[in-house]
């Protein structure tokens, strides 16, 4: 009777492989898991440009631009000082969306920042200021790098 010469992977050669995708895994793991919240913060800013655009052609039918106690409602409900307000206001699915953490846009007019208005999603801590992934997205930071 002949034994077959059997070729597989030893035990130690199966534990190498292991350590090694654990190294791998700890050093692409972080760049995988930040790329939703990287997501998030340019959503923001479209969201932003495109609440600016709304703004803008708010401004054109009515001459000026919402106060801060009116808000960014005055884009789906007209207010009762508005000389012509397009019917069916100035956003799609005529409401104003929430930032991608789920809260409301902030939106001050005149604004702080030597503009018109400004608008601000205080981002992912929801809460004024903040570093890295809890800074805000803000309408005048057009430079900002993800």
């Amino acid at each position: 009777m002949r034994v077959k010469n059997v070729k597989g992977f030893t035990l130690i050669e199966l534990m190498v492989v292991i350590v090694i995708l654990g190294i791998l895994a700890g050093f692409i793991m972080p760049k995988i898991l930040s790329r939703p919240e990287e997501a998030r913060r340019i959503k923001a800013q479209v969201q932003i440009k495109n609440l600016e655009a709304a703004l803008a052609l708010y401004k054109l039918d009515t001459g000026g631009y919402p106060s801060t106690e009116e808000g960014l409602e005055a884009l789906v409900a007209r207010p009762s000082n508005a000389r012509r307000w397009k019917t069916g206001g100035y956003l799609e699915k005529n409401k104003v969306p929430p930032d991608p953490w789920g809260n409301r846009y902030v939106y001050i007019s005149p604004g702080v920042q030597n503009t018109d208005y400004d608008i601000i999603s205080y981002g992912k801590d929801g809460v004024n200021g903040g570093e890295n992934e809890d800074r805000d997205v803000t309408s005048w930071d057009e430079d900002e790098s993800y």
